[in-house]
Order: structure tokens, then sequence, then C-alpha cells
């Protein structure tokens, strides 16, 4: 009983010392685009420190202020060889 509560507590521990969850997202970085600068700047210099999530989001957020909603570009299908069987 006492090895597992100690496993519990360490459990817990652990779980307390991870990195917090950025208070950032990709809305607010697009809406602040000094606070999105800052942010690409940071992951560039040191992406270990400033994390996978924060720079992640900065990526998507400057997708998204240059792509938009996407884009009408669809490519056509490719063409048929003129010496390919039709079905």
């Amino acid at each position: 009983m006492k090895a597992l509560l100690a496993i519990a507590a360490g459990t817990l521990l652990l779980a307390a010392c991870s990195k917090p969850a950025p208070t950032e997202s990709v809305e607010s970085l697009m809406a602040n685009p000094e606070r999105l600068k800052d942010v690409r700047a940071q992951c560039k210099a040191d992406h270990a420190k400033v994390g996978d999530a924060l720079c992640n989001m900065a990526a998507e957020a400057t997708r998204q202020r240059f792509m938009g909603n996407g884009t009408p570009y669809s490519p056509a299908p490719p063409a048929t060889p003129p010496s390919a069987p039709k079905d």
C-alpha cells in the first residue's frame, strides 16, 4: 500500500513539473503581428526553450495570415496520354 502511495505521489510531482501549456492561441497571434514576430524570432533562436506547441502555433498563424482561408487554385487532373488504353 505504501509503495502504491509513493508511486502516485511521484507521478503527481512529475506532472506538476512539466512545462505549462502556452497561453497564446493562433487567433491571438494573428491579431497581434508584433507578438507573432517576437515568437517567431524566439523559435528561430532557441526552439527547444520555447517549445513545440508555441512554435507550431506561430507557424500556423503565419500560414493563415499569408494564405487566408485557402486558395481557389486546384490543379487540373493529369491528362491521359493518347497511347494509353481507355476503359
